[in-house]
């Protein structure tokens, strides 16, 4: 006998293996742009140079495709394995790949992600109260 709640969990099913696909899509596809840029950032700089544009480009890819990968994780447990188990899994995944995160910016950018950037940078204009 088929609910009218398995369709929906199917859907969402494929949902989170799309979200899935799409953040490894987005990692592989920073690898490449980076390493496409290479040659590139060799030619206009020194080598020290184009390897920290390679670091930076694909750390990018990186942690834009961990964020695909945790909404995934998110909906799955929030929407399909809704148990003690699977909510403590996905602390430890979240906690893990959030700190992989902070440690790859970090390593890019030379500072936390809290934290304002060099002097003369441009900043976010702030809202008026």
């Amino acid at each position: 006998m088929v609910t009218i709640g398995e369709p929906l969990v199917q859907l969402i099913g494929w949902c989170i293996q799309a979200l899935e696909m799409l953040g490894v899509a987005v990692i592989i596809g920073g690898f490449v742009f980076a390493a496409a840029r290479w040659p590139f950032e060799l030619r206009a700089g020194t080598g020290h140079q184009a390897y920290l544009a390679f670091r930076m480009h694909s750390v990018r890819g990186l942690i834009l495709g961990l964020e695909f990968l945790v909404a995934a994780d998110i909906i799955r447990t929030i929407a399909i394995e809704y148990t003690f188990e699977s909510l403590m899994m996905l602390g430890a995944m979240v906690l893990i790949r959030t700190f992989l995160v902070f440690a790859l910016h970090l390593e890019v950018e030379g500072r936390w992600p809290w934290r304002a950037g060099p002097e003369g940078a441009e900043t976010p204009p702030r809202p008026r109260d």
